[in-house]
């Protein structure tokens, strides 16, 4: 009823025909009863709360885009700007400078005033007016004194300004120390936060207090609460007799799992068999978490308070206790679990022509590995191969099929970003000792095409069912930022065909013209980055990046809380309990579902890059000195970013360049030497030498070593005037450089008219 009423007023007020009323002229225009004057009140309060109404200084309520105001989250930034990301999301972001911020923090919801436009690339710029609410009343960082005053520094670099905490309220704490803050006072212009100290981490640079304190940043829970661990240990870890009633007996079909050697929750096991007709019987068997996790148990709202599971090189911090995760729900061989199974029969061009889902029980004949099955594959290992021989022919048929999916998928437009991960290895204290690219096999590629196609025919599934559902949405991408992509491809003498909206199909030609190139990795993340973030939603949409006309996460309930929903919602499916009640219910809780979980997977998604960006610096501390090849992977106006072979990026600032005066061309998006015409753009290569690591702020510093544009092979010759490469035919390649110096004289000639 509430939300009935917010949302009349809500479409009053933003009427075309609205002119800024009083509470007092609301109440009359709208003809509220005299009974409900109070809860009007209260709609008004948290419609202004929650950004969707303003209230002027002459107490008249307004929508704020009417008077020039914009409601979205604040960016902060380092240096102390920062950015408004509106809630509209055909709005593009506003500047803001530092004098401008006016106490707000990164992620703090707020209503900004433009205040000077742009029709070019450039962002607006405007100021903060109101903050609507605060992300964040605790902040990990750094304790430190000055005299009789502490201070603490947060970790979170967006975070501007030390938090003042006077020393009765530091818990005794000690310089250099990791603490938790809780904020008594937020920051206003010219006046730092103030806060009291509330829990002691422990000694920075330990890699414990590091993991813990990146976790508390991003508020994951690290410890179950005592009532979710005595459910999880309540649980049999062995099936019961009546676990066993209303489902489909697999035990005796082939089926094995296949992960990397470290896994521990074995979430998902694959069977394959080939029909009479010829056609492939693929089955995708998921663990069973929902048998478990009941609904609004404590196990089940840790779960989703969790949202998802967060892993680390050298530990994991999962959604549901060991007692689920790496007992009683993984998939381990040769023990009989509970599963969700889906069948698909596929024809030899890779179309599912039939599906079942049915629950099952199940019972896993090997824990494959994807080096095993690689080698078995592959290399041919012949050891592995008698060890393995009754499962070898079906190793062979999922090559065959995960083939013929891959070439399915890329032909109707899917794209492919071939990333090689990070694997970092470290020693049994937490320190990397080796840092490398995670190489991915045809082993992953079959795992990886299986669990695609089992999730898209879930989703296919379930959208004509026509119930409340939770699909894995991806939306176009924003025609500026594809067409600001375009300009950066120019450098590299490729573009996007097509103009305003496209088709993945015209990015994943441009990704097959620049694979094998030096330039793959750098086009490819540029190109990431120019889309839009794939999330949880309740309402079906296809999947840009998979050309998917439907995409849902099935296949991991162990670690991902979307994943559990399904299954919850599956099961009451398939037992003929969803009446119009489930229905109404699933239809309200589902949109605060979808974007609690899709908030937490970003968390730990940045948690996750934290922690390893923090390994990184932390091993080339010990290769300060050294010289490495790297990739041009940024340009910035400070500097460029390199990216080493290890996957390890640094930073070349701009001021250890003294060979000559480098100016930085946006558009471009290159440096261009004034004396020499010498060109830097991503994409080059070059040696640089390590300066520095800092583990604290995550940064390694680099210099070009004296012949570093020697190892370039697009380098200029003695003139400085850019080289041409030959490639494997002889023929002369395209060179960008002129196209960049033309561009650049162009823009000097413009500047003297």
């Amino acid at each position: 009823m509430l939300e009935e009423r917010k949302e009349r007023i809500k479409g009053f007020i933003h009427d075309s025909s609205y002119h800024p009323l009083t509470f007092e002229e609301l109440v009359v225009s709208l003809d509220v009863p005299k009974e409900d004057i109070e809860l009007f009140r209260k709609c008004l309060d948290e419609l202004e709360q929650e950004g969707h109404i303003y209230k002027t200084k002459k107490n008249r309520y307004v929508a704020p885009e009417k008077i020039g105001l914009v409601t979205g989250t604040f960016q902060g930034h380092e240096r102390g700007f920062g950015f408004v990301l509106p809630d509209e999301p055909d709005q593009s972001d506003i500047f803001i400078q530092s004098d401008r911020v006016k106490g707000a923090m990164d992620g703090d919801r707020v209503i900004a005033r433009i205040v000077k436009f742009y029709n070019d690339d450039r962002h607006s710029e405007g100021e903060i007016v109101k903050i609507l609410s605060r992300a964040n009343d605790k902040i990990v960082g750094t304790f430190e004194k000055s005299y009789s005053v502490g201070y603490v520094v947060p970790d979170h670099r967006r975070i501007k300004g030390h938090i003042i905490v006077p020393l009765d309220r530091s818990m005794g704490a000690k310089p250099h120390q990791k603490v938790v803050v809780q904020i008594t006072r937020y920051p206003e212009p010219e006046r730092n936060a103030e806060g009291q100290i509330i829990e002691i981490l422990g000694d920075a640079d330990t890699t414990d207090v590091e993991a813990l304190s990146i976790l508390k940043a991003y508020k994951i829970p690290v410890e179950f609460p005592d009532e979710v661990l005595q459910e999880a240990r309540s649980i049999p870890q062995e099936l019961t007799p009546k676990d066993y009633a209303g489902r489909r007996d697999l035990r005796n079909l082939t089926m094995v799992t296949i992960d990397g050697e470290d896994a521990r929750d074995l979430d998902d096991a694959v069977s394959l068999e080939i029909t009479g007709n010829g056609n492939y019987l693929l089955g995708v068997h998921i663990a069973d978490v929902s048998h478990y996790v009941k609904e609004n148990s404590p196990l089940d709202k840790e779960a989703l308070k969790r949202g998802t599971s967060v892993y680390f090189p050298d530990r994991v911090i999962p959604m549901l206790p060991k007692e689920l995760s790496n007992g009683i729900c993984s998939l381990n061989p040769k023990v009989d679990r509970l599963a969700f199974s889906v069948f698909m029969e596929i024809d030899p061009l890779g179309r599912v022509i039939n599906h079942e889902i049915v629950e099952s029980v199940i019972n896993v004949n090997e824990r494959m590995t994807y080096t095993d099955v690689y080698k078995i594959l592959e290399e041919r290992d012949q050891d592995l191969i008698e060890r393995y021989r009754p499962l070898v022919p079906m190793f062979e048929k999922m090559k065959e099929l995960a083939l013929i999916l891959m070439k399915r998928r890329s032909l109707r437009g899917a794209i492919d970003f071939d990333f090689e991960e990070t694997k970092i290895t470290v020693d049994e204290n937490g320190k990397p000792v080796n840092i490398g690219k995670y190489e991915i096999t045809i082993a992953n590629k079959i795992i990886e095409e299986f669990m695609l196609l089992c999730n898209e025919t879930v989703s296919e599934h379930f959208y004509w069912a026509d119930i409340p559902f939770v699909y894995r949405i991806h939306e176009d991408p924003d025609p500026d930022k594809i067409k600001r992509l375009n300009e950066f491809l120019f450098n590299f003498g490729v573009r996007i065909k097509g103009s305003g909206h496209v088709h993945p199909r015209a990015l994943q030609d441009v990704l097959d013209k620049v694979k094998g190139t030096p330039q793959e990795r750098i086009i490819s993340t540029m190109m990431l980055r120019s889309l839009q973030k794939a999330k949880y939603s309740d309402e079906h949409t296809w999947h840009f990046g998979l050309a998917a006309d439907y995409y849902s996460h099935f296949t991991s309930p162990i670690r991902r809380y979307p994943d559990l929903i399904i299954h919850r919602i599956m099961k009451e499916y398939l037992h003929g309990k969803f009446d119009e009640q489930r229905n109404e219910h699933y239809s309200a809780i589902l949109p605060d579902v979808t974007k609690h979980c899709s908030e937490r997977e970003r968390s730990a998604e940045e948690a996750e890059r934290e922690y390893e960006a923090k390994l990184k610096a932390v091993y080339m501390q010990e290769h300060i000195g050294e010289t490495f090849t790297g990739i041009v992977s940024g340009i910035t106006s400070f500097g460029m970013f390199v990216e080493l072979e290890n996957t390890v990026e640094g930073l070349i600032r701009l001021t250890s360049m003294d060979d000559d005066f480098y100016e930085y061309d946006e558009k471009m998006q290159v440096l261009i030497g004034v004396r020499t015409g010498r060109i830097y753009r991503i994409g080059d290569t070059v040696e640089v030498v390590v300066t520095n690591a800092d583990p604290k702020t995550r940064q390694v510093d680099f210099v070009l070593t004296v012949n570093a544009r020697e190892a370039d092979p697009y380098a200029e010759d003695s003139n400085g005037n850019g080289m041409k490469k030959r490639g494997k035919s002889g023929k002369k390649k395209k060179n960008t450089d002129n196209k960049v110096l033309e561009h650049i004289n162009g823009k000097k000639k413009k500047r003297k008219k």
